[in-house]
């Protein structure tokens, strides 16, 4: 077996991590972040949000069961590294179709594997995300440092342009029924216009199963060529980067509140509430994973929850007459908005999982009935 060389992590904040490389050999920068979930490693690396990221996997071991073309969420790989306490040389899993290590070789994405992912953790939320640095280029410590100091820091930043489709385009598929917790009955063919600020697919999958049209829309799509499409919903994406800085969907959401019913997750949560009128702040190290326990605030039903966001809506600089309808239950911060006068509402997570626990799809129900004219004050 092939020796591969040793590689290193540099935080911003001086902190070195020395492991061993595996995937594609090089060097790359980003924010370091943490994702507590303990499968879905092919999802998390196909989730255009982790554009400009490195990734720590809190699970230890990382890679066992291989990747294969159905659990992919995105045409490519997103993120800048991986980093893994133990990365699987052995692939044991029916579906598999290649490695991990194969995988990240093939799409350029740097991994270190063999360092203590627990102590960087705990290192992590101490002192919140930081900008890092990954090489196996044998680099001195000082210089990697420097590289980390050096990235773009993630508040400011827009990457929405760097992952959003370049045209629009049409979703036909729906989940394959063997993966499906209870059966969805469609609900009658609703038209969807999908603003794409870096979408996972099975927010797609998961409204086409549901009996809608769907048309995706790059990101920058003006108002009024998406009511020219003349659809019966809007829905905003996921996707990574700073909210704020995401102007040219802000203020096409603030054109479209009141015209169409829309549904925002994860971004799109985000640039509902900044076209509002709120505001947005960059939480601590964010909330990245399957395992956040939410509670919806008029039923007061506790939702576990799958994450990935590093900014938050703050609740003190919403309007009056807009509902905080869901909240972390680990740190208060504000995981859903309702409009009802606008015929609009969000949520900060991931109700389509992928990975993660599916308490949350009857959020998809609710934007049909919203679309339909006949939803409830809340669902």
């Amino acid at each position: 077996m092939t020796q591969r060389p040793r590689a290193t992590l540099a935080l911003e904040d001086g902190t070195i991590w020395h492991g061993t490389a595996f995937g594609a050999l090089g060097e790359r920068s980003g924010e370091v972040v943490f994702n507590t979930a303990m499968t879905g490693y092919q999802e998390v690396l196909t989730d255009p949000s982790y554009f400009g990221q490195i990734v720590v996997m809190t699970a230890p071991h990382i890679g066992n069961t291989g990747v294969n073309p159905e659990d992919a969420e995105s045409h490519t790989l997103w993120l800048s590294g991986f980093v893994v306490r133990a990365a699987s040389r052995r692939v044991s899993n029916w579906r598999a179709t290649r490695s991990l290590d194969d995988y990240l070789a093939e799409h350029g994405v740097v991994g270190i594997t063999g360092l203590d992912t627990r102590a960087l953790v705990l290192h992590i939320r101490e002192a919140g995300a930081l900008r890092g640095v990954i090489s196996s280029h044998g680099a001195d410590a000082a210089t990697l440092v420097a590289a980390a100091r050096a990235a773009p820091s993630m508040e400011g930043l827009d990457l929405v342009p760097q992952v959003t489709c370049g045209e629009p385009y049409h979703w036909h598929t729906g989940v394959d029924a063997q993966w499906l917790v209870e059966p969805v009955t469609p609900q009658g063919e609703c038209h969807v216009v999908a603003y794409d600020f870096g979408m996972k697919h099975h927010i797609l999958r998961m409204l086409a199963q549901r009996g809608c049209r769907v048309t995706v829309v790059p990101a920058t799509t003006p108002a009024s060529a998406v009511l020219a499409l003349a659809p019966d919903g809007v829905f905003l994406s996921n996707g990574p980067g700073d909210p704020a800085t995401v102007r040219y969907g802000i203020a096409a959401t603030r054109e479209l509140l009141g015209r169409v019913p829309l549904f925002g997750i994860c971004l799109g949560h985000q640039i509902l509430g900044l076209a509002l009128g709120a505001s947005t702040y960059k939480l601590r190290f964010g909330h990245h994973g399957g395992n956040q326990p939410v509670r919806h605030a008029m039923t007061r039903r506790v939702e576990i929850s799958s994450h990935n966001h590093g900014f938050a809506v703050d609740a003190t600089t919403l309007p009056a007459d807009i509902a905080v309808s869901h909240l972390n239950l680990n740190d208060a911060c504000v995981e859903g908005l309702d409009a009802p006068e606008l015929r609009a509402f969000s949520v900060q997570y991931h109700p389509e999982s992928a990975p993660g626990p599916h308490d949350s799809g009857y959020l998809f129900d609710r934007f049909i009935a919203l679309m339909r004219r006949d939803a409830p004050a809340d669902a």
